[in-house]
């Protein structure tokens, strides 16, 4: 750490992203980044959308700060990349080999990286080509890209892989599940997800502004809802109505995929006493939510989204080859025309 002393690399304001691996480190070659969805939404707020504007927003923030950490939204994403280096203190105990194809599932939020050139920015699913490297720590977690499924798929799924995994472990049989911002990559697997887990005595209700998205099409056309909602989570009282109107007795757990900030509300609204409410949404406020709970007079459980659980990423990759579908959704969304090789 750079600035200030004494801190860990999440926290800390620039990072030594110089390009070396020391003995318990690994250093990469870096082909592409995955902006998570918070803040590459703000990032091409702030730039009209403009792909060379974005660029130039992306580099100037990481040559200030040693890595992608949006001050805007406090989050990062993650990378894909080549393994260049393996520190002498890890060769002997991780999976890995120089030359190796990696995703890392840490954010780029603590991970050192310096970009040499931007080379193309896809607007559409927050993704930038660079030439670039990045470090990652003994501590950081990543992994090998999967050899039947593309690269930009697996970056696209590996970014949002916590969701599922945690979804797995909250809904239970017979539940009802409620999954905000439903038609995007991480709530498209967390109504997956839930469905798997609720069975068919279960509920699994999607929600989002446009209930005609691509997104939202999949889920209904292959059952992994029961109905889809369009409402707009920056309204609560509105969200409830809409919500409650298809689940009166409102949702057992509830799940924020949102991309917006402002949410908190509808969540809470919507899950029922005693219920339960997983935040993965990295535009969650802790403040929001904790008042927002006390002042409508909601008790229920709260989670901060944590992006990794263990397995996380084998689960989410495997739900692609069980899931047909889902699969032939994101190979169309997400495979570049230019792919990453």
């Amino acid at each position: 750490m750079l600035e200030p002393v004494g801190v860990l690399p999440q926290s800390a304001w620039r990072l030594d992203a110089t390009a070396v691996a020391y003995e318990n480190e690994i250093l990469c070659d870096v082909d592409a980044l995955n902006i998570d969805s918070a803040s590459f939404r703000q990032i091409a707020g702030a730039c009209d959308g403009d792909p060379s504007r974005i660029a130039a927003n992306v580099i100037a923030l990481v040559a200030e700060r040693g890595k992608q950490h949006n001050p805007a939204t406090g989050s990062g994403g993650m990378f894909i990349g080549r393994v260049r280096t393996i520190g002498a203190a890890l060769r002997e105990r991780i999976d890995l080999r120089e030359g190796d194809r990696i995703a890392s599932l840490v954010s780029l939020t603590l991970t050192p990286l310096h970009i040499d050139e931007v080379l193309r920015v896809d607007p559409a699913c927050g993704r930038i080509w660079i030439r670039g490297s990045a470090v990652l720590f003994a501590s950081g977690t990543y992994a090998i890209l999967p050899d039947d499924i593309p690269a930009d798929v697996a970056l696209a799924v590996l970014d949002v892989a916590g969701a599922p995994a945690q979804v797995r472990r909250l809904a239970t049989l017979g539940a009802t599940v409620a999954v905000f911002g439903a038609d995007g990559k991480s709530g498209i697997l967390a109504c997956v997800a839930a469905r798997e887990r609720v069975g068919p005595s279960g509920r699994v209700v999607g929600i989002a502004p446009d209930a005609a998205t691509a997104g939202a099409r999949l889920l209904l056309d292959h059952g992994y809802v029961d109905a889809f909602v369009a409402a707009d989570a920056r309204e609560p009282l509105a969200a409830f109505e809409s919500v409650a109107s298809t689940l009166p007795e409102l949702a057992d757990l509830t799940i924020s995929c949102v991309n917006v900030p402002g949410t908190e509300l509808a969540s809470i609204l919507c899950t029922r006493d005693a219920g339960t409410i997983y935040f993965f949404s990295m535009c969650t406020s802790f403040t929001a939510a904790a008042l927002g709970a006390e002042g409508v007079g909601k008790d229920v459980t709260m989670i901060v989204g944590n992006g990794y659980a263990k397995d996380h990423a084998a689960i989410a990759l495997q739900m692609l080859r069980d899931h047909p579908p889902v699969l032939a959704y994101f190979l169309d969304r997400f495979v570049s025309p230019s792919p990453i090789a």
